[in-house]
């Protein structure tokens, strides 16, 4: 009995780790079909950010922080991600931002989102 019990135990706190680990921290977690997935059920704070050059951004980044450019695919990926999310839209809207001047989304460890805007 008490093998099952210390078994289980193990068990109950292995599994909580894991569950843990739903935050973003892995090295993919801003790859676009990860972020794209998480912007679907994102429910957490977020930050925005104005990209002061967006035309030149994928020639010359930003070179204070912003998340690396994403293709025109790319771009209308994370807006219709966004737009399936209709708490996020109203969350942004509230905030005076439109979907379709969202053009990259990057994801902390502490799952809080940056939205990178035109």
């Amino acid at each position: 009995m008490n093998r099952g019990l210390t078994l289980a135990t193990a068990v109950l706190i292995s599994s909580m780790a894991i569950a843990g680990t739903s935050y973003a921290d892995s090295l993919g977690m801003n790859d676009g079909s990860q972020i794209e997935r998480t912007l679907v059920t994102f429910d957490k704070p977020f930050d925005v950010r104005h990209l002061n050059d967006y035309h030149n951004q994928k020639t010359q980044p930003d070179p204070h922080g912003a998340a690396p450019p994403r293709t025109a695919e790319g771009v209308k990926n994370i807006q219709a991600s966004i737009k399936a999310n209709k708490e996020l839209t109203k969350k942004l809207e509230a905030k005076g931002i439109s979907v379709e001047n969202v053009v990259n989304a990057e994801q902390a460890a502490d799952g809080s989102i940056t939205f990178y805007i035109r």
